[in-house]
């Protein structure tokens, strides 16, 4: 009966064997990329940069090395034996019709959709909430293959004109455009250089920031300088637009110019940084009013909601780190605050004013909390929520009796919700169908100890039958940077990974906002080293709590979120067996010379201060790369259209770590061409990327992979 036994366990054994592919071993043999004899002196310190050249992003040497990594990369992706099979699966899955959550503006009702695998999302029309939908923009038609994709939108007061922006390739740079909404016709005005702005309406026309036009050449790498506000009004071109407002002496600064609901303020919010601004503010009744400036300096952020006659509604984190709101009287700006709805231990993120009604949205433990308050600010009930999770968009005008607002989770799809807000019930108007059990994961939170001793949440996404055993796949994803909180979503291509037993791990590491301004300072500049510190606490408490172990996780990021990436797998190569920084920020003592990066010195220090040098220098993953250690295998993603995060910080790091890395695992990077820092990237291009970093990941995790 036991050799029986015995005998039958060899059998199982020998075919789950004959199930799972054997991995073979990829060779790869990188292209051979030139050096310079570049040295910089900081503060005394001789500092190589060997592959500078590849920061001239449009010469023909780079873009040589370019076509040549690309092709090493796919060559290597192509031999992968289940990425057709993944991609085949992602286009299955991801083929389901998504809806944005509706607005309206005056009778007008507008939402995007996309049918499913369109590359963009179309935009649609309708008179009234039962009038019949129509193509308003649809970005599709505009280029044969996606790239050129629809930005912010702008509806004038009266409903009769809609100022929209396009990108091109994925850059930050877009044209301006004006439509008429009743008959679709696309009116002459055109305004060019425009870059980190809406269109804010008053009247016929609309203000709006731009930058001069750049050096030809240059249109993506050159820093940005010199923002102005400008008013246009329709039917002139753009050299006739009016200056509003400029600061020749401050060139590296930028300026938002937005209009309260009733156009009466003109509202200017000036910035240094991504941290802090200064507001200004101008009576447009009043042809004699002059801008006035109602808080001076950059210490702390200030937002204005809306208006209630003389008075600002302002959200602030000034004497509260959690924020709060406070009333701001026009007749005397800088003195005789009143707190509206005082700081709470919740974060709050936001106010929505519709319907005779404020609807305060908190976050608590990285989850939405909504608490629906009357226009005293006087507590009336809570929004109740499918599960925890994160609200999205809420839209609704001040007399509506209607508002919509999206809702979702990990394993939750954005369902759209209409909410009447006199009997504060909500009807669910919107549920994607898509074709996943999605009952067969969990999420869990934990809160776990971070180097330092400070307590970390971290959400968990698992099959719900997971053994602990220490074998499972890991993801491990984060952010930590510039106040941004990372919150549940709902992510359709993440499922492919939890069907073959992956383990989804995110935590909410310092720096982010998801505890306020203190949580955020505490993983900035000189204290930039806690977010490396809680991400890498964050690996090590799911090997200690049996989840997985150092050759089962991959970890990943996106722009300040690749720079975690790159200082984690260099600071700790051995806790981690993938590493996929994407579009990230690497090159430490150089990133505040290329675009708008200047402006991200409030969360990193620069290295023309010579403390913020030493610091920097430390963790920089450009210049902590040495050649006695095995790296993880690695993914290096980026766009040559990318002027937010040049792609130079990708080109040098991956350089550097191929000219470096001691073992046989690869380094690998994959350049999207006309694509950008990610915004706009048709869905193609998007599930091609996701196809070949999955494939990837898991053939590196030695994952046992059964896709459908």
């Amino acid at each position: 009966m036991k050799k029986l036994s015995l005998v039958l366990i060899l059998i199982v054994v020998m075919f789950a064997s004959c199930n799972k592919s054997p991995k073979k071993d990829i060779i790869v043999v990188y292209p051979e990329t030139a050096t310079v004899d570049q040295v910089d002196t900081y503060f005394g310190i001789e500092v190589a940069d060997p592959y500078r050249w590849l920061e001239n992003d449009t010469s023909a040497e780079t873009e040589k090395w370019v076509i040549e990594q690309n092709k090493v990369t796919q060559e290597y992706i192509s031999q992968i034996p289940f990425r057709d099979k993944i991609k085949n699966r992602l286009e299955k899955i991801w083929n389901y019709p998504k809806l944005g959550t509706p607005f309206k503006k005056a009778n007008w009702v507008f939402y995007y959709k996309n049918e499913g695998l369109q590359n963009q999302a179309v935009l649609y029309v309708k008179e009234g909430m039962d009038g019949e939908a129509r193509v308003l923009i649809d970005p599709n038609t505009l280029s044969e293959d996606g790239t050129v994709a629809l930005g912010g939108i702008s509806i004038s007061k009266d409903g009769k004109y809609m100022a929209y922006q396009l990108n091109k390739a994925g850059s930050d740079w877009s044209n301006i455009n004006v439509m008429e909404v009743a008959t679709g016709e696309v009116l002459p005005d055109v305004i060019e250089w425009v870059k980190f702005s809406g269109a804010s309406w008053k009247d016929d026309g609309f203000f709006y920031s731009r930058y001069p036009k750049p050096e030809e050449g240059k249109e993506y790498s050159n820093v940005n300088e010199h923002h102005k506000i400008y008013y246009h009004k329709i039917g002139d071109t753009q050299d006739k637009d009016i200056l509003i407002y400029e600061n020749p002496s401050k060139p590296q600064r930028t300026y938002y110019a937005g209009t309260t609901d009733d156009e009466r303020f003109l509202i200017i919010s000036e910035t240094e940084s991504t941290t802090g601004n200064a507001l200004y503010f101008k009576d447009l009744n009043n042809k004699n009013s002059k801008i006035t400036q109602i808080v001076k300096g950059f210490e702390k952020d200030y937002s204005v909601i809306d208006n209630i006659d003389d008075k600002l509604i302002i959200i602030t984190n000034q004497d509260a780190p959690k924020y709060k709101v406070v009333l701001v009287d026009t007749k005397t700006p800088t003195s005789n605050w009143v707190d509206f709805i005082p700081e709470k231990n919740e974060v709050l993120q936001g106010i929505k004013y519709a319907g005779d009604k404020l609807f305060a949205m908190y976050m608590k433990d990285a989850t939405s909390v909504i608490e629906i308050l009357d226009t005293d600010a006087k507590f009336l009930s809570f929004l109740e929520l499918p599960t925890l999770g994160s609200v999205g968009s809420f839209s609704g005008e001040k007399d509506d009796n209607t508002l919509f607002y999206s809702f979702t989770s990990f394993t939750f799809p954005s369902v759209i919700y209409s909410y009447d807000i006199a009997n504060n019930v909500s009807t669910e108007y919107f549920r994607p169908d898509i074709d996943v059990d999605l009952s067969n994961y969990e999420t869990k939170q934990v809160f776990y100890t971070s180097k330092d001793g400070t307590k970390v949440p971290m959400f968990i996404v698992h099959k719900k039958d997971i053994k602990l055993d220490g074998n499972n796949p890991v993801m491990l994803y984060g952010y930590g940077g510039f106040n941004i909180s990372l919150t549940p979503s709902f992510s359709i291509s993440r499922t492919i990974f939890l069907e073959n037993g992956g383990v989804y791990a995110m935590p909410n590491l310092r720096g982010g906002g998801e505890y306020g301004e203190e949580w955020h300072m505490a993983g900035t500049v000189l204290n930039k080293q806690n977010v490396f510190d809680d991400f890498i606490s964050a690996a090590e408490y799911l090997i200690e709590q049996k989840y997985t172990n150092p050759s089962k996780i991959a970890i990943s990021g996106g722009s300040n979120g690749g720079l975690l990436v790159g200082a984690c797998m260099t600071q700790r190569p051995d806790l981690f067996k993938v590493a996929m920084p994407a579009v990230g920020v690497l090159d430490m003592l150089r990133y505040h010379k290329f675009t708008i990066g200047w402006a991200w010195a409030t969360d990193y220090g620069t290295s023309e201060d010579e403390t913020q040098f030493h610091y920097l220098l430390k963790y920089s993953p450009l210049h902590n790369i040495n050649d006695t250690t095995c790296y993880p295998a690695t993914l290096i993603t980026t766009g040559d259209h990318d002027d937010r995060v040049v792609p130079a910080h990708s080109f040098k790091f991956a350089a550097t770590l191929q000219a470096n890395q001691k073992c046989n695992n690869p380094v690998l990077i994959r350049i999207e061409t006309k694509a950008g820092h990610g915004a706009g990237k048709p869905t193609s291009k998007v599930i091609d990327e996701i196809a070949d970093t999955y494939a990837f990941m898991f053939y590196n995790l030695d994952m046992d992979v059964k896709v459908e």
